[in-house]
């Protein structure tokens, strides 16, 4: 006895298919469905008459979870293989902690997470699954391009950067221009004159840091050594080689600006081992002003950045966003802090 014929069930449709259909970010089919004032009247129309056209049917459950978790803000760490911060780095640990107690101020919950820097679209999952109301990116990295096509995507984020040209995502950071400026006139002043910069060049918070550190020297019509420029990975073995490297080569040494707090504590490790005093011998200055500059022999000298207010501005630019605001970019004034490693004023 044969089988009794059974038409092929059609597979169900899903908001992606009315998303390609309608020529728009799945994001704002959602929202269309859910009858948001973010979607124009004539876009919310096609979106319905497309979903009516394929018998679509609003997946309750994933709706309801979205509702109940709507005060929950996704805060992601990108990991990027070209250096070693981890979240336990001390500024990281800062900032999100800051961005916690300015999420808990507004009755919000936080979802921590990772993904790897190469795949920034990754970034969007929370918001798309409706686990957040939107996304916070601690750190841009030299990742410009991926972050703007996220931004095209319509999912509500905000990234811990420096502000970047042509830029469709919203930011919140130091000056690290003046930053990298204010760290280097400083050295300047203290009678330095063959002063490197360490810090991978490749990545755009630490590029703007090595504006400042060209401009200070422009500024009094001096030309910064070639020699002394070292764009190299945020990486304790990287730097010392290359530390190591610098000074195995003959050249002039006063002086190091390095791009962050960490890359600092490793230069003057390197220093140490090679018989050099910080600072009678070479004087060093730091960025980010984490919690044990100040406790550092000598204590360090370093760029603060606010993290206390950068949090709660990443928090705000995030919910201007849900509410429907494009908010502009956020730069953070840059505030040196004088501390033993760059020793007194030349005479």
């Amino acid at each position: 006895m044969t089988a009794p014929y059974r038409r092929p069930q059609r597979p169900l449709p899903q908001m992606a298919d009315i998303a390609r259909l309608a020529g728009v970010a799945v994001s704002t089919v959602s929202r269309a469905l859910a009858g948001s004032p973010l979607v124009n009247e004539a876009t919310r129309l096609r979106v319905l008459e497309i979903a009516r056209s394929l018998d679509y049917t609003v997946n309750v459950g994933a709706r309801n979870l979205r509702r109940q978790q709507n005060d929950t803000v996704a805060v992601i760490v990108p990991r990027a293989a070209s250096t070693e911060q981890s979240l336990t780095d001390p500024f990281f640990l800062s900032l999100i902690g800051s961005v916690a107690d300015a999420l808990t101020d507004q009755g919000r919950d936080m979802l921590l997470s990772r993904i790897d820097a190469q795949q920034l679209q990754a970034a969007a999952q929370p918001y798309l699954t409706g686990r957040a109301m939107g996304v916070i990116v601690i750190g841009q990295w030299n990742h410009h391009d991926q972050l703007n096509a996220l931004a095209l995507r319509g999912v509500p984020f905000v990234v811990w950067g420096t502000c970047m040209p042509g830029q469709a995502y919203a930011t919140v950071g130091s000056d690290n221009v003046e930053g990298g400026r204010i760290a280097t006139a400083h050295l300047l002043d203290r009678g330095a004159r063959h002063i490197a910069f360490v810090g991978d060049t490749t990545m755009h918070e630490m590029a703007h840091r090595h504006d400042g550190w060209r401009l200070a020297h422009e500024a009094r019509g001096l030309q910064p050594e070639p020699a002394l420029l070292r764009s190299v990975p945020l990486m304790r073995s990287a730097i010392t080689a290359d530390i190591d490297a610098l000074l195995a080569s003959g050249q002039p040494l006063d002086a190091v600006f390095a791009s962050s707090d960490l890359a600092a504590i490793t230069v003057i490790g390197a220093l140490h081992r090679h018989g050099l005093r910080v600072p009678q011998d070479v004087a060093v200055v730091g960025y980010d002003d984490i919690v044990t500059a100040a406790h550092l022999q000598p204590p360090l000298t370093t760029v603060h950045q606010p993290v206390d207010e950068g949090g709660r501005r990443l928090v705000q630019q995030l919910l201007d966003q849900v509410a429907g605001r494009r908010p502009p970019p956020v730069v953070l004034p840059a505030q040196l802090v004088v501390r033993g490693s760059t020793g007194p004023m030349a005479g």
